[in-house]
């Protein structure tokens, strides 16, 4: 007989009728890896029974961009222009050979590091994302069994699959960056990222599904494109492409083909129902129009977005059209609440008070992320879905009448107290079983030392460390 867990709170975030609903001090009930029961009372029997007390039982965040290394975005944060920092790669080292900034085994710590992470902020399903800035080319299939591996230890749901490409972006000593080919290795981690698919989907009991990750539309063939459709529609696996998030991507598509970004994929059939597409900020209302026609979802990423002068206009306008729009962190820390916290500014200031609620953002992290991977059982605590649970402890804040938009102006990630997923208390207390933060944070600095005194290598003009980026203060 499988155990009854009964767990009560301040506020429980169910779900009836197609929509969340709030019961104050309420009461949820975990039976095996489904939620049994949400409610102001439960008369059953329990096994176990867990008091949070002033704190909120929610639908674990469903993460459809989520940061899977140790962030390099943040190195040019105050460093600019990026093509001058290394976060373009200068003609010379294309001719010297890109190699592989990390080892093997560096590569499969990160995205166990990254993973935890993710649970500590009440991530519950991620779809990970990595730069290839430092890769030789693309993602392997190798690190992401070991990825696969680490998210079934952990606990945490994923959908898994490395990122490939036929091109990457180059720059000149002019500042001009233009798209280099190489159509045989695109096509060649594609065909890797399909037997990793077959491989890996359904493992660890379902925990670890399959997903395709084309890197770039600027950098992607049309015929890369069309074979990833058609493969995932197959397996009925989602396929998420970072586009519309920059004027040099505008640029290239536009001198490739004529066209938007999103024109290209829908002119190609490269788009569907399935596709999820990070990050819009550069998007046309016929990009906006033609994303809502297909069906397909906008991944909003708030935080960084912002973090570099963008925001996405608008969310009340995508919505409107009756897009479905989902969530991503895309950046350290990958905190949600921060990232919802971010998305309800920027949409108000893009579009006025009174044009988005609290509830709107919300649905985005939970339900919105759940349409995305066709998942009715995901992003709700509702009879017969998975017990996918984030617990965001209150005692700190100042009290509210309403949970939601307490978390929308009172709390952060860090406030995330126990994680749920698929019925197992994975995080409690703020403690992940088997990972010892010193430890893991000393390794993950020390690692990402070593990346950063390799980046003379990879930009323009090799300068050194020290003039690569800028510091904020004159340092003694």
């Amino acid at each position: 007989m499988l155990k009854r867990i009964l767990l009560t709170a301040r506020w429980i975030i169910g779900h009836r009728d197609g929509a969340h609903v709030v019961h104050e001090n309420g009461v949820a009930v975990i039976e095996g890896d489904r939620v049994l029961f949400t409610g102001p009372a439960w008369d059953g029997e329990a096994d176990e029974r867990i008091d949070y007390g002033q704190a909120i039982v929610a639908p674990g965040f469903i993460d459809l961009d989520a940061l899977s290394d140790l962030d390099t975005t943040i190195l040019g944060y105050d460093s600019t222009p990026a093509w001058q920092k290394g976060r373009v790669w200068p003609e010379s080292y294309v001719a010297a050979g890109p190699y592989e900034m990390y080892s093997p085994a560096e590569l499969a710590f990160q995205k166990r590091f990254a993973f935890a992470q993710l649970i500590r902020n009440g991530i519950t399903t991620a779809l990970p994302i990595a730069s290839l800035f430092y890769r030789e080319w693309g993602e392997t299939a190798a690190e992401f069994e070991a990825a696969a591996e680490a998210a079934e230890e952990l606990g945490l749901r994923v959908y898994l699959g490395p990122a490939y490409r036929t091109g990457g972006q180059v720059v000149d000593t002019a500042g001009t960056i233009r798209a280099v080919y190489d159509a045989e290795r695109g096509f060649q981690g594609l065909e890797e990222a399909a037997a990793f698919a077959a491989k890996v989907d359904g493992r660890a009991g379902g925990l670890v599904r399959a997903m395709f990750a084309p890197d770039r539309i600027e950098t992607c063939t049309a015929a890369l494109l069309q074979r990833t459709h058609a493969i995932a529609a197959e397996m009925g696996a989602p396929v998420r492409q970072h586009s519309c998030q920059s004027p040099t991507e505008l640029r290239l598509v536009q001198e490739q083909h004529g066209c938007s970004p999103i024109e290209w994929l829908d002119r190609i059939g490269a788009i569907g129902a399935n596709w999820l597409l990070p990050h819009g900020t550069q998007a046309s209302e016929r990009d906006f129009a033609l994303m809502a026609h297909h069906g397909a979802t906008l991944v909003h990423c708030p935080l960084v977005s912002a973090r570099h002068g963008g925001m996405l206009r608008s969310v009340p306008k995508c919505r409107a059209q009756g897009m479905n729009i989902g969530l991503g962190t895309d950046t350290w820390p990958p905190d949600m609440i921060l990232n919802m916290q971010v998305g309800m500014m920027t949409a108000r200031i893009s579009d006025g008070i009174d044009a988005i609620r609290s509830e709107a953002m919300f649905d985005a992290a939970t339900l919105g992320g759940a349409a995305a991977l066709n998942r009715p059982d995901l992003g709700r605590l509702s009879p017969g879905a998975k017990a996918d649970i984030a617990v965001i402890d209150l005692r700190r804040c100042l009290q509210t009448a309403d949970p939601v938009q307490t978390v929308m102006t009172a709390t952060s990630g860090r406030d995330v107290r126990d994680v749920w997923i698929d019925g197992r208390r994975v995080m409690s207390d703020g403690a992940i079983p088997g990972f010892d933060p010193d430890a893991e944070f000393g390794r993950a600095q020390a690692q990402f030392d070593g990346l950063i005194a390799k980046y003379p290598e990879r930009t323009l003009n090799h300068p050194p460390v020290e003039q690569i980026f800028d510091p904020s203060y004159r340092r003694l």
